[in-house]
């Protein structure tokens, strides 16, 4: 039996300075806080060049106000030739720039509030960061807190920070002499909102308004108003409060009773609050139990009694992935690429990749962390099949970037994206496996049924090959490839025939008789491209492995991420080998390695896989608080962490049909000491 406890809590993240890549945040799926070595956001002016300090939330969203002459605009659709039909696609500026941007900034994810402290030293004059010496900080990942400690001229300073469970509450203790010195207090600022990375403008005050409704002795009130948002923020503290406004959004508060601390929480709605907040040790203790419970429950594997170096630094990025893709992929909307840490792409969640943050959910136990986001599949609906039908296509053709509505934003690459079709029904099936019941079939019909109605539509039957093809127009999840001269991207037809079959199964389930035309879609579908003994990237790219060898190595999700039904085991493994040997790892992304793990570990090459965690390259950078770095402007990469996720999850527990042996995807030499609990086999 695995000691869970010291296995999480071995892989606390420990920071000693302020790291502008590495603030901790604490979060609960649809809220998330981060925090600079203060454990508050006490100096953000430093990670705004890193990974910025936000309060982020998923009702958190922001509309610049539309300007006169772009109301009621609407882009003009690209006609592309579509076996002889016109098609259109939102994919083109020209002529349009200003509409065109207008749409993909709007709506944006927001900076709800900043929370820091508010410091001075003992001649009066406000403390820098220079000024903090012994930082000791760390995340209590056993007990979703943060403990930060460091010294002002020689006094300590303690500040626990944590986020409730169930609301969007940020729970804080500070402990120093300094509060009573008057030396040490709590300042909250509001910003405009941003579409930029850092989701907030502080320069443009007089474009929103800060209001306090009500101050008593314990705790005070704030409306917000900017453009056409309203929200709500409210401080409820242990101690009677001193307030103080220092301009029209920017307020401190310190406690009016002698002692050492302060212990407070503090609450984001987008409504009016009803209901008394809970008190500091409610609050604390609420966030204790639901991070004991969730690391007792669902999956764990432990890896660090390995011979093979490697083993400790990967079982802590599978311990750290845990974390955050549970506070910032959980929630109620499919998160963006950043999650509810700062922006990225606006704060749009991009559809095709919601499986990389949250299929792993299942496989690991933890279903319902899944299953929150799936009802707004249904709740877009109506938007997908109008646009099918605009498109000339039957069922539900879902978006590719999206805000909370779920309007797909204009660009050039993203509506001509499709293996964001197949998703639904593969999140339905995860979940199936796990509770096969007639509870969980009529619970997803709808979005199984017109998923699988759009994908057999869209295929198109050559009649001279007599087979179903897809595209063009159309480009593949590796999207460096033209859309007009894409035909059969190999991981979308793989995609295609196993989302098909899946839907199939879905009809006898319910007790419905098999659908005609997908079942001719299934039997027909072009064969997987190949090549000289590789598969290749599309039917039309024979020179994938020296023009494209970049981005994503998508062909090898055919058999990986899928179980590969078509696909010829020793053609995957040459794959595999020529993309060790040619691509261009610094202009991959984060879930490509995951990608091609799972593939070698499916066609029975566990060293291959393992290597592929550890590809030296930028891309596959892992920072202290667990992130997975990519660029400048994409300072995480949640993909990447549940990528991982589903990997260890696969070469751990297995999949079916794998090697009746245990950890079938790791090394079977004995250099891998693997222990695995509550995790379920792949597909």
């Amino acid at each position: 039996m695995i000691d869970r406890k010291k296995l999480v809590t071995r892989h606390n993240p420990q920071i000693h300075e302020f790291d502008p890549l590495s603030p901790l945040t604490v979060g609960n799926g649809e809220f998330a806080f981060s925090v600079d070595a203060t454990g508050l956001q006490t100096f953000p002016e430093i990670y705004d060049s890193g990974m910025p300090l936000c309060t982020m939330s998923n009702w958190g969203w922001h509309s610049y106000t539309t300007p006169d002459h772009l109301a009621g605009k609407q882009i003009k659709p690209t006609l592309y030739d579509t076996y002889g039909r016109q098609v259109g696609y939102y994919t083109s500026p020209t002529g349009q720039e200003e509409l065109y941007d207008w749409l993909r900034i709007n709506p944006h994810r927001f900076h709800l509030g900043q929370i820091g402290l508010e410091m001075s030293l003992a001649d009066g004059n406000r403390v820098q960061p220079s000024d903090l010496s012994n930082i000791q900080q760390s995340l209590d990942l056993w007990n979703g807190t943060i403990i930060s400690q460091f010294d002002v001229e020689n006094t300590p300073v303690r500040v626990t920070t944590a986020c409730h469970p169930d609301q969007d509450l940020v729970v804080v203790s500070v402990e120093s002499s300094l509060v009573e010195a008057g030396r040490l207090q709590i300042k909250v600022v509001f910003p405009y909102g941003s579409h930029q990375m850092s989701a907030a403008d502080w320069k443009q005050p007089d474009k929103h308004k800060t209001m306090i409704t009500k101050i008593d002795g314990r705790s005070i009130k704030w409306v917000r108003m900017l453009d056409d948002m309203v929200y709500h923020c409210t401080i409820k503290s242990t101690h009677n409060l001193l307030v103080a406004k220092l301009d029209e959004h920017t307020y401190t508060f310190t406690t009016r009773e002698a002692g050492t601390s302060m212990e407070f929480v503090c609450l984001f709605s987008p409504n009016q609050q009803r209901q008394p907040l809970p008190e500091y040790h409610e609050a604390v203790e609420a966030v204790r139990r639901h991070w004991n419970r969730f690391w007792q429950s669902g999956g764990a594997v432990e890896l660090a009694h390995s011979r093979d170096s490697r083993a400790k630094e990967l079982e802590r990025r599978v311990v750290l992935s845990q974390y955050v893709t549970a506070i910032q992929c959980s929630g109620v909307l499919p998160p963006q690429e950043t999650g509810l840490t700062c922006n990225s792409w606006y704060g749009k969640a991009h559809l095709e990749m919601h499986w990389w943050h949250a299929a792993h959910f299942p496989l690991w136990g933890r279903p319902e962390m899944l299953a929150n986001s799936l009802w707004w599949y249904e709740y877009i609906m109506a938007g997908a099949k109008k646009h099918a039908v605009f498109q000339g296509y039957l069922g539900a053709r879902w978006p590719k970037m999206v805000g909370p509505k779920g309007i797909d934003s204009p660009s050039k690459v993203a509506p001509l994206l499709i293996w964001q079709q197949p998703h639904p029904i593969a999140y339905a099936e995860l979940l199936y496996r796990l509770e096969p019941s007639a509870e969980v079939l009529v619970r997803y019909q709808d979005i199984v049924m017109e998923s699988a109605e759009f994908m057999a539509s869209f295929a198109h039957y050559d009649a001279g090959g007599d087979r179903y093809v897809l595209g063009p127009p159309v480009i593949p999840a590796q999207e460096c490839h033209r859309a007009t001269e894409t035909v059969n991207p190999t991981y979308e037809l793989e995609y295609w025939l196993f989302g098909l079959k899946i839907a199939q199964k879905w009809r006898k389930r319910l007790g419905m008789e098999p659908n005609e035309h997908w079942e001719e879609v299934i039997k027909k579908l072009a064969p997987l491209p190949s090549q000289n003994g590789v598969y290749l990237a599309h039917e039309k790219c024979p020179d994938t492995f020296t023009k494209y060898s970049y981005d994503h190595p998508s062909m090898l999700c055919a058999c990986g991420v899928l179980p590969g039904e078509r696909a010829d085991h020793e053609l995957v493994r040459n794959t595999i080998k020529t993309v060790f040997k040619t691509w261009a790892w610094d202009r991959a992304w984060g879930w490509d390695f995951p990608v091609v793990a799972m593939s070698a570990a499916r066609v029975g090459e566990p060293e291959l896989a393992i290597n592929a965690f550890f590809v030296d390259t930028v891309k596959n950078t892992w920072l202290p608080n667990g992130h997975n770095y990519q660029r400048p402007n994409l300072p995480l990469y949640l993909p990447g962490n549940g990528g991982l996720l589903l990997a260890i999850g696969m070469m751990a527990a297995g999949w079916d049909g794998c090697p009746p042996q245990h950890a079938p995807g790791f090394p079977q030499d004995g250099s891998w000491q693997v222990a695995v609990e509550g995790i379920q086999r792949y597909w």
